[in-house]
């Protein structure tokens, strides 16, 4: 496959027509199912009638009932099916990483699903924002957004060097050189990483071109958070008229395709929603392959991919 595609279709019933090992990596945002109001609260609440609730179409909850934000496309748990990784699996290389997003509330269960369809699930990187905004007053506010980092059989090293986020200044840089500092400075991003297994002077070398990249990407926070990559939420000129309620932001992308995707290599992304990863494919100098099942979103996808080749 040397050539970028937009697919319109069911991403399984899609993806069951394609080769095996085809993908460098897999980028994508599938449906959280954050949904549904009947099946969390029960049957019985006031004004509903059983049949609508059986239905999904009770009156003051049928928007939630739909899935987030009264997205149909959410209401679905495509996310938590074996089969559906099992495909995902399949059509990527062997030492491929796939990085999906899912919600705090149910990502066990997509990370579940795709340890039972062959995956190795590695770590999990952690997006931290601070313009989250609790939907009751009996959540959490909202902070941060797993992203499941799991991989295809044998160990391939990540694009470390690609995505090492750049020492402030000298002063910052020397703490991690001089003498008798082997671990006087906690190591950022990780408390599994051993000094002491590992050697003071293997560190320095390792540590020399930026910092190591980290499992967190963080929305920019002062002091001691410029030590991960900084990533804000996507701003309303970036979501533009599209209407979908969940586009992640380009910075973000194009970094997370930039790690675990070798240059020339393609991207899969089968929940394509508005074309983020095909953008960001492209100005990493990648190739993407779409698969998107909502019809009205090809237009922003198209509006995407061709904005790069305009610059």
């Amino acid at each position: 496959m040397d050539s970028n595609k937009i697919i319109n279709a069911d991403s399984l019933q899609h993806l069951k027509t394609l080769d095996d090992n085809v993908f460098d990596s897999c980028v994508t945002d599938p449906p959280y199912h954050l949904a549904s109001i009947v099946k969390r609260f029960g049957p019985g609440q006031k004004g509903i009638n059983n049949q609508d609730e059986k239905e999904g179409r009770s009156g003051p909850y049928h928007r939630a009932a739909k899935g987030f934000m009264g997205e149909t496309w959410d209401g679905g748990d495509i996310a938590f099916q074996k089969e559906f990784w099992e495909e995902v699996y399949r059509v990527i290389k062997p030492g491929a990483v796939c990085l999906a997003f899912a919600a705090t509330r149910n990502y066990h269960r997509m990370a579940v699903a795709l340890e039972d369809a062959g995956f190795e699930v590695v770590d999990m990187i952690n997006w931290i924002y601070g313009s989250g905004f609790p939907k009751r007053r009996n959540l959490l506010k909202p902070a941060h957004e797993p992203i499941c980092v799991a991989r295809k059989g044998v160990n391939k090293e990540l694009n470390l060097d690609d995505c090492r986020v750049p020492y402030r200044d000298e002063n910052d840089r020397s703490g991690w050189h001089k003498t008798g500092s082997d671990g006087s400075k906690g190591y950022m991003g990780t408390d599994t990483f051993k000094i002491r297994k590992i050697g003071a002077e293997e560190i320095k070398e390792r540590t020399k071109n930026g910092r190591w990249p980290a499992n967190i990407i963080h929305d920019g926070l002062e002091d001691d958070w410029a030590r991960y990559f900084y990533c804000a939420k996507a701003s309303k000129k970036e979501k533009g008229d599209s209407g979908h309620p969940t586009v992640k932001p380009l910075e973000l992308v194009k970094y997370l395709v930039r790690l675990i995707t070798p240059k020339d290599g393609i991207v899969l992304d089968p929940f394509a929603g508005t074309g983020t990863t095909g953008e960001a494919a492209i100005l990493e100098g990648r190739k993407y392959y779409l698969i998107e099942k909502t019809e009205k979103y090809l237009k922003d996808i198209k509006k995407r991919v061709d904005k790069p080749l305009l610059c």
